[in-house]
């Protein structure tokens, strides 16, 4: 056995040198490393662990929580010195803390197993994650709420299958995606609680023998839950498969979002004109501002896409317990949180800095958009809604015979499809009449939209509670 195996975690039963290429292939310390500071404080609680269990004495304990300290340290102020033969996070501390205190360092991974020591560094680590996440999620929906209380009085055409629909307000448009991702505060919330359960004490597989207090290691590190089964802890993956649906979900919600502001910055809408902070130009065509931001915004949700995508498909065909091709885990999870990161980051960019063009907007307004009015008010007369419904199909009909705009159509000519019309169908050709006729959440004769920049308030509120 040589001296380069003997100093791995795992080399005891191995004859010879690992082959260059599979040493490489083999190891995570490339991307795993930005776990360290996990990996420490996991380690400092479980030696305390130890202690109790009078597997380590005190003065060991301190030596081995001194050394992670001093550990600590060196990564912080970025001195820390990867070297040749450490595989991973856990192998070049467990080295390095050797360097510093000696032989006792080798006490401290006793009943520990990486399979469990990894599960509650990446558990730990998507903790603060999720919680760097959510800020920047809520920071973005605050930044929508404000601008759609600012803008309220802003009417716009409202789309459905790309086609014309109804007047809206701007606001409910911005407040329509602030919803969506409202949802995904809530789901990460959720996923969360999940995250929060700790499988330290597990050991590889069969559990640890050496009456590890497992409740003073959930408080040591502000678990929520221990873990109650071995095999499960260390082989399951479903706290990563969840972040990275979560960060595909609401990277589709920022994906329309980023699809509609594309179509409304282009000159055949003019809507909204991007600051030149987060636009780019052309190499070659001198007139051009593209929306680089919102493009890419839409481009990462394929990224994120694919790692959930091919990561499920790692986990579809593995037999029980931990498995080395579980190593895939880290990289999409470290890859979805820096994509959504980037992307909550630019589109709060994005939404407080654009402008509205509002006599644009309301220029696309046309009567034609109010044809469901037009129904409505004959509902109000007694009308059934289907038939009233045909009644203003048919009035549009006769408004493009005559190619004149619904609302230029006499009482007379409207009387030939219902005699319920007369001079009060006037009413109907008011775009503001239209947006505000129709109730707030909860049916409440508020302006819908005042109450849901109200409810978002008290929600936001809440959430930074």
């Amino acid at each position: 056995m040589t001296s380069s195996e003997g100093n791995k975690l795992w080399g005891g039963r191995f004859v010879g040198n690992t082959d260059p290429i599979m040493e490489k292939f083999n190891a995570s310390i490339a991307y795993d490393q930005r776990m360290w500071e996990a990996d420490i404080k996991g380690s400092k609680a479980y030696v305390k662990a130890l202690q109790k269990a009078g597997l380590v004495t005190q003065n060991e304990m301190e030596l081995i929580r001194t050394g992670l300290d001093k550990v600590f340290d060196e990564w912080s102020k970025g001195e820390f010195k990867i070297k040749p033969g450490d595989e991973d996070i856990h192998t070049a501390n467990e080295r390095r803390l050797k360097e510093f205190i000696g032989d006792p360092a080798g006490k401290l991974h006793t009943g520990r197993s990486r399979n469990d020591q990894v599960a509650t560094d990446m558990r730990l680590w998507l903790r603060d994650a999720i919680a760097t996440l959510k800020g920047l999620a809520l920071q973005l929906i605050n930044t929508m709420v404000e601008r759609a209380a600012a803008e309220i009085g802003i009417l716009c055409p409202g789309y459905t299958h790309m086609q014309r629909a109804q007047p809206i307000r701007w606001s409910h448009w911005i407040l329509s995606h602030a919803v969506a991702l409202s949802r995904d505060v809530e789901r990460l919330d959720d996923i969360r609680k999940r995250v929060n359960v700790m499988p330290l004490g597990s050991g590889a597989i069969a559990g640890n023998p050496f009456n590890i207090d497992r409740e003073l290691l959930r408080q040591e590190l502000n678990f929520d839950m221990i873990s109650i089964n071995s095999m499960d802890a260390t082989g399951q993956r479903d706290f990563v498969v969840e972040f990275l649906f979560w960060g595909s979900m609401c990277l589709t919600h920022l994906s329309k979002m980023a699809e509609d502001l594309i179509l409304y910055s282009t000159k055949e809408f003019s809507f909204i004109t991007l600051s030149d902070a987060y636009s780019t130009g052309s190499s070659l065509m001198p007139q051009k501002k593209n929306a680089d931001s919102l493009e890419l915004i839409r481009s990462k949700a394929g990224r994120v896409f694919g790692r959930f995508a091919g990561f499920l498909m790692t986990l579809k065909g593995l037999p029980s317990t931990y498995n080395k091709d579980l190593q895939e885990d880290k990289e999409a999870m470290f890859d979805t949180y820096d994509t959504v990161h980037a992307v909550l980051q630019v589109a709060t960019g994005v939404i407080s800095t654009l402008k509205v063009n509002q006599v644009k907007m309301e220029a696309a307004l046309s009567p034609d958009m109010l044809a469901t009015d037009l129904a409505y008010h004959l509902v109000r007369k007694g009308m059934p809604f289907r038939e009233a419904h045909s009644c203003a199909g048919k009035a549009v009909c006769i408004a493009e015979t005559k190619k004149v705009s619904l609302s230029e159509l006499t009482v007379e000519d409207l009387q030939t499809v219902s005699p319920l019309f007369d001079k009060d169908v006037s009413s109907v050709w008011d775009y503001i009449r239209s947006v505000e006729q129709y109730s707030a959440p909860g049916g409440t004769a508020k302006s819908s939209i005042t109450a849901q920049i109200e409810h978002f308030r008290t929600w936001l509120q809440a959430q930074q509670q």
